[in-house]
């Protein structure tokens, strides 16, 4: 077995803060990269090593496999961590990091590659009875023959890129007579966004829901899973909202999903930290969508929920030892929520609002846990994914997690920038949210920008409140019988911590 003494993390921000510090308990020395437009960042900072590795856009910095094998080279690296996005997913980033003699801290890339086609990942599972949805088993381009297959299996049909994800090159297809324009538009997003226009069709699930399966699994064929979380809260079909358990599983479809899960890991003999999605009707029947293979951003509630360190185990896989961890050792504890902080403006099509956080004060207390990349005054560069944080509660059960989500949405202060926080707070305090009867169309149904509440900046609820003190000692009731009244939408806690 190796033994990972120095580890490069292969990316930026708040994911690579997570690493470093799991590393730095482990005794392992870090290596930080960062493009010029990070070269205050706070992942740098933390590092015990860093190296500049090109200009601000990704494709000439975080994306140079070529200078990052080189830096690990120069500084005895013996392992790279690539932690999600970038080259996470890349199976030539993970062959190169393996010829060069360096342990890649995730799957082989050939498991990689299987899964990074959706129609190879639908061949690779084919032997092991996993639900799948009704579909074309591989890329259509013959419309005639497409348009036959969607007959047959019912409209509406969702035609999907073969390379795709986060909603790329993925249209629904409500009756023939939008076919062809959909299919056009759905082969060019592809072609745009993947370099691949290869699509393929599949039944258009109503109400779904979004429930995906964390896996583990060592190099000695041994793969657990950790039980689920949910995601059906999304925009642009990407995810804002998370939580573990999902409100709606019974413990048999869990442990159905659970099995579907590994068996999906182990058919393309898959080791470290990964994460089979399904989707789920509103009968409950799942279907296996994909399987990501990395660390995802939602990791946290799963890490809360079963006390595991993701990325130790993944440390302690890429070095060959076995797990540790046994499937009947994983019991569901508690509740955990996530949201992502992101600089965005929900009331204006959650289009990025990057700028300089001139206020940045984390929530705290029992129970909250704040995944960043950032501090007070510190601004967030407009060339990258404009996520801010990952806020994560952890609660004994599903309503207390979701009332310490709203007393720490509450807590965060921000200003500089427009952020997700007020959508956030939207969803924890909506029916559908708090009822556990949602799923991925809940933006569309539920959400207009109306809906929020600006919250006052901080002179404005100082002003408020004083007023308010002012009116209630100072205002004698009218003559005519009436009562003269002042509300305000300023909370107490909001009012008095300015004081």
């Amino acid at each position: 077995m190796a033994k990972i003494n120095k580890l490069l993390i292969a990316n930026r921000g708040e994911i690579a803060l997570r690493i470093m510090r799991t590393a730095r308990e482990m005794g392992i020395q870090t290596v930080a990269i960062y493009s010029e437009a990070d070269r205050s960042a706070l992942h740098v900072r933390y590092a015990d090593e860093a190296v500049c590795v090109g200009p601000p856009p990704s494709t000439e910095s975080y994306l140079r496999a070529d200078v990052i094998i080189d830096v690990c080279k120069r500084l005895n690296v013996d392992a790279i961590h690539p932690g999600y996005g970038f080259l996470s997913e890349n199976a030539n980033f993970a062959r190169a990091v393996r010829q060069a003699g360096i342990l890649f801290v995730g799957p082989s890339p050939e498991s990689i590659e299987v899964m990074g086609s959706k129609l190879a990942a639908k061949a690779a599972v084919a032997n092991y009875n996993i639900p799948m949805v009704p579909g074309t088993p591989s890329a259509i381009t013959d419309r005639s023959e497409a348009k036959a297959i969607s007959a047959e299996i019912g409209y509406p049909i969702l035609i999907k890129a073969s390379a795709g994800g986060g909603g790329k090159g993925m249209r629904v297809v409500e009756n023939e007579a939008e076919f062809d324009e959909q299919m056009d538009r759905a082969v060019s997003e592809a072609q745009s966004a993947f370099g691949d226009g290869s699509v393929f069709i599949e039944k258009y699930v109503t109400s779904p829901r979004h429930v995906e399966i964390q896996v583990l699994g060592d190099q000695h064929g041994n793969i657990i899973h950790l039980f689920e979380r949910e995601c059906s809260v999304q925009r642009r079909h990407q995810k804002v909202v998370e939580e573990a358990p999902s409100a709606i599983l019974t413990p048999e479809i869990r442990d159905a999903m659970g099995r579907a899960a590994v068996d999906v890991a182990r058919a393309c003999g898959y080791y470290g930290a990964g994460t089979v999605e399904f989707i789920v009707n509103d009968k409950l029947d799942f279907y296996f969508l994909e399987m990501n293979t990395r660390l995802q951003v939602e990791h946290p509630v799963t890490e809360q929920i079963t006390g595991v360190d993701l990325v130790k185990q993944m440390i302690y896989i890429a070095e060959g030892k076995p797990l540790s961890i046994k499937q009947d050792d994983l019991q569901i504890k508690g509740h955990a929520v996530e949201v992502r902080v992101y600089a965005e403006d929900p009331a204006n099509n959650f289009l990025p609002d990057v700028g300089t956080l001139d206020t940045y004060i984390r929530p705290q207390g029992n129970g909250v846990r704040v995944d960043d990349g950032f501090e007070q005054g510190m601004a967030i560069p407009i060339y990258y994914d404009p996520m801010i944080a990952k806020l994560i509660t952890y609660g004994d059960s599903r309503e207390e997690a979701i009332q310490k989500m709203i007393r720490a949405i509450d807590e965060y202060q921000i200003s500089g920038v427009q952020t997700t926080l007020p959508f956030c707070r939207f969803v924890m305090e909506h029916n559908a949210f708090r009822s556990g009867q949602f799923d991925t169309g809940f933006v569309s149904k539920y959400f207009t920008p109306d809906k929020l509440t600006p919250e006052p900046d901080a002179t404005e609820a100082e002003l408020a409140a004083v007023l308010a003190a002012y009116l209630m000692e100072n205002q004698k009731p009218k003559t005519n019988g009436t009562t003269s009244q002042v509300t305000t939408k300023v909370s107490k806690w909001k009012a008095n911590r300015m004081g």
